[in-house]
């Protein structure tokens, strides 16, 4: 039987705990009832165990995992300031097994928690889950992995980044790194460029609290898509255990830059305005509820990136993500060089092949030059394709997990969180300084006109 841990929420009232993080549990003590689990919550709501047990039960019902309610159904609430020592000492005090706590807390409420834990004892063990984002750029990030590092050691600490799924992970590195048809030809000579995308059809959905101050630059690139590229272009491994892994991908940060060190040149911004995604119609983002439009908010971002090692150097990595656009859409697409020479006789274009992994639902596509049907001389294009694992656990579940199992590998580390930000801090710096203008596209559309088509 496994250790139990306890789970403690602080900001348990919050919409992050029951509409994420409940139901992600109510999975996981489906799929895993061998687990055991304490789960209180802290909050500064004045609320009791009964409110606090019903808002569980109900979001684990609304999961549809109901039944899972009996294994945590002693659950209890605590109203708590989490920036008040001696109310943090009251809730970490003789914890039942290890100690998780989850922040589900704004960023700025999560900071001044962790600066008055210094002054708090700390139980053995226990383990620190932060949502992003982590800082506000690379100097700030850096102050609080310092503060962090008073309180527990690295391996400890769960930078969440609820986009990184195992089964998606995983996939991309099974299809690189076990097939020996890609593993040799993963490097500059043989490929072209990548792209990492994550459109969005939703609008600001109320979140103008936190995404007017963030924009689609940190809220997207830096925080997840940067993520994927490092896993993406990481060297192989010796192991998938969480100092191997995460070195790897730590690397591929620390060696990259934006596209010829020009941000202005290699980035671009815009933000919708009034239009209509399928059936619904949205207003511009200035007129959105609590939107102030002198911030010059960006809800679509594109960043150039090279990853300088002699395995990357000369390949552009194409990350964008924006709001508003005709419908969701996640992947990655790996575009091969066309082949150095086509034999005399065979007709039609030969361009590249292409590799593409879709984020949710996980699925890989190969387009592939391959001889006609009608006339075997001349080439024409054939996808071949596959459906791959999408795990059984949803993102917050898979979170929940890592968390719980004390397993690390697929949280962002310390030191890849500030190089994060400092590859994207020079691009903050050009656009707030006017030089690379803020375009404007309808919502439902692709984008502004004379961006760059993706491949």
């Amino acid at each position: 039987m496994s250790a139990q841990t306890t789970l403690l929420i602080l900001g348990a009232t919050g919409d992050l705990a029951s509409r994420l993080l409940l139901p992600a549990l109510g999975q996981l003590l489906t799929l895993e009832p061998h687990r055991r689990v304490r789960l209180r919550g802290a909050g500064m709501e004045d609320w009791d165990d009964a409110r606090w047990r019903e808002t569980v039960r109900h979001s684990f019902e609304a999961g549809g995992f109901g039944a899972a309610f009996e294994a945590v159904a002693d659950t209890t609430y605590e109203r708590a300031d989490i920036t008040d020592p001696g109310d943090l000492e009251r809730l970490l005090a003789e914890p039942d097994g290890r100690l998780a706590l989850y922040f589900a807390v704004p960023p700025a409420v999560a900071k001044a928690a962790c600066e008055a834990l210094a002054d708090v004892a700390i139980p053995e063990g226990t383990v620190l889950a932060l949502e992003k984002p982590f800082g506000v750029d690379q100097t700030s990030a850096r102050e609080l992995n310092a503060t962090l590092e008073r309180l527990v050691p690295e391996e400890q600490v769960f930078r969440i980044d609820h986009f990184l799924g195992r089964s998606t992970t995983l996939n991309l590195l099974g299809v690189r790194f076990a097939n020996r048809v890609f593993a040799p030809v993963w490097r500059a000579q043989d490929i072209e460029s990548v792209v990492i995308r994550y459109d969005e059809s939703l609008g600001l959905e109320g979140r103008a609290g936190y995404y007017d101050k963030a924009g689609a630059l940190a809220d997207m690139i830096q925080s997840h898509l940067l993520q994927v590229m490092a896993i993406l272009a990481m060297e192989p491994p010796a192991t998938l255990h969480e100092r191997d892994f995460r070195d790897a991908t730590s690397a591929v940060l620390r060696a990259t830059r934006v596209w010829g060190d020009d941000p202005a040149r290699a980035s671009r911004r815009a933000r919708y305005t009034a239009g209509t995604v399928g059936d619904r119609s949205l207003p511009a983002y200035v007129d959105e509820q609590g939107v102030d439009p002198t911030r010059d908010t960006e809800t679509l971002a594109e960043l150039v990136c090279e990853v300088v090692t002699d395995r990357w150097a000369g390949v552009p990595f194409r990350l964008r993500s924006g709001k508003a656009l005709p419908r969701k859409k996640g992947e990655v697409v790996v575009t091969f060089r066309p082949v150095n020479h086509v034999p005399t006789g065979l007709t039609g274009p030969a361009p590249g092949s292409v590799l593409r992994f879709s984020l949710g639902p996980d699925h890989m596509d190969l387009e592939l030059n391959v001889n006609g049907g009608d006339d075997p001389f001349e080439l024409e294009r054939a996808t071949i394709g596959a459906d791959l694992g999408e795990g059984a656990l949803k993102a917050y579940g898979e979170v929940l997990s890592g968390i719980l199992d004390a397993d690390a590998i697929l949280s962002v580390r310390g030191d890849a969180a500030e190089e994060s930000w400092r590859i994207v801090d020079p691009v903050l710096a050009a656009w707030r300084a006017g030089e690379v203008p803020l375009e404007e596209y309808p919502a439902g559309s692709l984008g502004p006109e004379g961006w760059p088509a993706l491949p």
